[in-house]
């Protein structure tokens, strides 16, 4: 069959992890409107090991050029190979100007987007934002997948790990399931002002760890060293697989945790898409517009004055909205969640 004959949606995806999955509640509820249509993302390309979790994705397509570099030649290029495509429409989810020019040129003839920018043109249904209407980001999200104006459907992110790979991970990666599995993000792509401190992330761990359980410490290369931390006041019986794991392997191995702790970060929304119960420490940041969304989540929050600031560091220097937030609580909030 030609491929213009095929109902085809094309998304241009967001940078960032959380934002990515979070996506994914709009590329439900574009199934539900249409259900025969299939839908590629045009992403980076370390997005997908993450939309091939996401059952309504046929297709990733990497965006070759860096966040927020321009190219006007290279996004040419690429509009030219996705207009042989015959997509029908397009969402545009960032919001900058440049992110709406590939659909544009690609002649793909529905673009929908927020207004952004000033991408009149480019987009030829510009939808106008309610912040009031529509606070939190997976909100801003769902609504563009239906007519303006009209009400959103009730939908959440929800990952599938892939069976084979994550036998394959275990192997690997020497990891047995003899004891139930606390996972710990401690990492925080943002800022170190996102974080918990390692101290504290120590001795929840320690906590579990006498339980019987075991503890397995994820993320990106820049976390290991506060993974060594972790690891060391633990008697090293924490495992370090920060820097180690493909985002793909940490997906399907975090999705066989009984209890996840993390920062508010991109791993923080795959765990609560995962539904593996999680508590997640806020600081600088707010619940308020990115949450995570599951139905087993715990959000630990306490309140300053400063607090939130929205700053990559401390601007005060004594990082007290979670220096404050106490091992005891994060314990208790476990508690609610596992009965462990």
């Amino acid at each position: 069959m030609r491929s213009h004959l095929v109902d085809k949606t094309l998304i241009i995806g967001p940078s960032w992890v959380g934002d990515m999955v979070m996506a994914q509640a709009l590329f439900k509820a574009i199934k539900l409107r249409y259900p025969q249509t299939r839908i590629d993302v045009l992403a980076p390309q370390w997005s997908s090991s993450l939309t091939a979790r996401m059952p309504e994705i046929s297709a990733s397509i990497p965006m070759a050029l860096k966040h927020g570099e321009f190219g006007f030649s290279e996004r040419r290029k690429l509009a030219k190979k996705l207009e042989s495509e015959h997509y029908q429409r397009c969402f545009v989810l960032p919001n900058s100007w440049k992110s709406a020019l590939i659909p544009f040129l690609a002649k793909i003839p529905n673009r929908i987007g927020w207004r952004g920018e000033w991408r009149y043109g480019l987009l030829n249904d510009v939808r106008v934002l309610d912040k009031q209407r529509y606070p939190l980001m997976v909100e801003r999200y769902l609504a563009l997948a239906n007519e303006k104006d009209a009400p959103i459907p009730s939908i959440r992110p929800s990952l599938v790990a892939e069976k084979q790979n994550t036998e394959l991970a275990l192997s690997k990666y020497e990891l047995t399931l003899d004891k139930p599995i606390l996972v710990l993000c401690p990492g925080a792509e943002f800022g170190p002002s996102k974080r918990w401190p390692e101290e504290h992330y120590a001795a929840f761990a320690n906590s579990y760890i006498l339980k019987g359980w075991q503890v397995w410490i994820f993320g990106s290369a820049k976390d290991t060293e506060v993974a060594k931390k972790i690891q060391a006041q633990t008697q090293n019986q924490a495992i370090d697989l920060t820097g180690r794991t493909s985002l793909g392997d940490a997906i399907d191995l975090m999705s066989l945790a009984k209890l996840v702790l993390t920062n508010d970060s991109g791993l923080m929304h795959i765990a609560a898409a995962l539904d593996v119960p999680l508590v997640a420490a806020y600081g600088s940041t707010s619940p308020g517009f990115t949450p995570p969304l599951g139905d087993k989540v715990k959000i630990l929050q306490e309140k300053i004055a400063c607090s939130p600031c929205f700053k990559r560091t401390c601007p005060l220097q004594h990082h007290q909205c979670m220096q404050r937030l106490s091992v005891d609580t994060a314990l208790q909030a476990a508690r609610a969640l596992v009965n462990a």
